[in-house]
């Protein structure tokens, strides 16, 4: 016969006991650590007065008091210096647990020794994996819906608002050609350079949105067509050098250096107020990278925003690093280094 569980009755829960055994023996662990180390400093103060030819008088004589103050701030100098290394570890955790960024991953405390402390930053390290691995899943999956959104998009900006507004553009043409007003004639013609010219401005955002180069054509092509298309709309100088018979990435690699490459210049157009932009990809070591540089004002005290921070996101997608520095030419400059084991062909 079973009986009923009521609303005093406690459950056992294996997980949570033993967390807090683990808990309660890391707070006994680190207890008598700290114990250890002022019973060390006690004891010496002790065998010290044990031992030593030394006297208390009554009342206290200048000298006898001179030698117990300075045995006590001997005993303080110790005590603080013996704490100091002991606990050190926990000052080097908290300390990372404060800077630690999921987006720049491998960042790991050194584990030494079996103690408690050792094992509180074992235990942090294990955490930041399992974050780290998190975010990289669930980067992965927003990237992947982002994607597919912006090619569902791009397809109808094509598809729909692109084939209405070219019926715009040759009724437009028609109507002109039929009308004899010559005032009229010139505002549809004035009003059909205006619909072509959005026309244009709505392929190229198609464009960008799903790059149809890069899947039919490849990297190199896709990186040269958006190379001449930045440079013929926002005036920039930019120099390319793309390092032929690069190796066979697959499509996810690809997309992300094209993501960074697009984001990056777009980025220069946009704030850092340059004139000429350096774009190369080479080939070197196992590993292909990606450099963007320019002669602009520069990456400054600023913090990162959200471009940036995409661009961190899509290079952990593939296991590349991306780093952020100053160029020679005084400007940022953006490396982008994707190794190949596993995305080689």
């Amino acid at each position: 016969m079973h009986r009923p569980m009521t609303a005093g009755t406690t459950s056992s829960r294996p997980g949570h006991e033993t967390t807090a055994v683990t808990k309660g023996v890391f707070a006994v662990s680190l207890f008598w650590r700290i114990f250890a180390l002022n019973a060390v400093v006690l004891a010496a103060a002790t065998a010290l007065l044990l031992w030593a030819p030394v006297t208390v008088s009554v009342p206290v004589l200048f000298t006898e008091a001179l030698v117990l103050l300075g045995g006590l701030a001997v005993m303080l100098v110790a005590n603080a210096i013996l704490l100091h290394v002991g606990l050190a570890p926990l000052d080097r955790l908290s300390g990372r647990m404060a800077t630690v960024d999921l987006l720049r991953p491998g960042q790991r405390l050194p584990v030494a020794g079996r103690g408690a402390v050792s094992q509180l930053i074992r235990a942090f390290n294990d955490m930041l994996a399992r974050l780290e691995a998190e975010r990289a899943a669930s980067s992965t999956r927003a990237l992947s819906a982002q994607e597919a959104e912006r090619r569902r998009i791009a397809q109808e900006l094509h598809d729909e608002v692109g084939q209405s507004l070219t019926a715009v553009l040759l009724e437009l043409k028609r109507s002109a050609e039929r009308v004899e007003d010559a005032d009229l004639r010139a505002d549809l013609r004035h009003a059909q350079e205006t619909t072509r010219e959005s026309l244009d401005e709505v392929r190229r955002l198609a464009r960008r949105l799903r790059p149809g180069v890069l899947e039919d054509l490849g990297l190199v092509s896709a990186l040269t067509a958006l190379v001449t298309e930045l440079s013929t709309h926002t005036g920039l100088v930019i120099l390319h050098r793309f390092q032929p018979a690069l190796p066979s990435l697959d499509e996810q690699t690809e997309l992300v250096i094209y993501r960074v490459a697009q984001e990056g210049l777009t980025n220069v157009a946009r704030h850092a107020e340059a004139t000429h932009v350096e774009i190369s990809l080479r080939h070197s070591e196992g590993a292909v990278g990606l450099r963007i540089r320019d002669d602009g004002c520069g990456l400054g005290l600023s913090h990162e925003g959200a471009g940036i921070r995409g661009m961190r996101e899509r290079a952990l997608l593939v296991g590349a690093t991306l780093d952020l520095g100053t160029a020679p030419t005084g400007g940022a400059e953006v490396n982008l280094l994707v190794p190949l084991n596993g995305n080689g062909a």
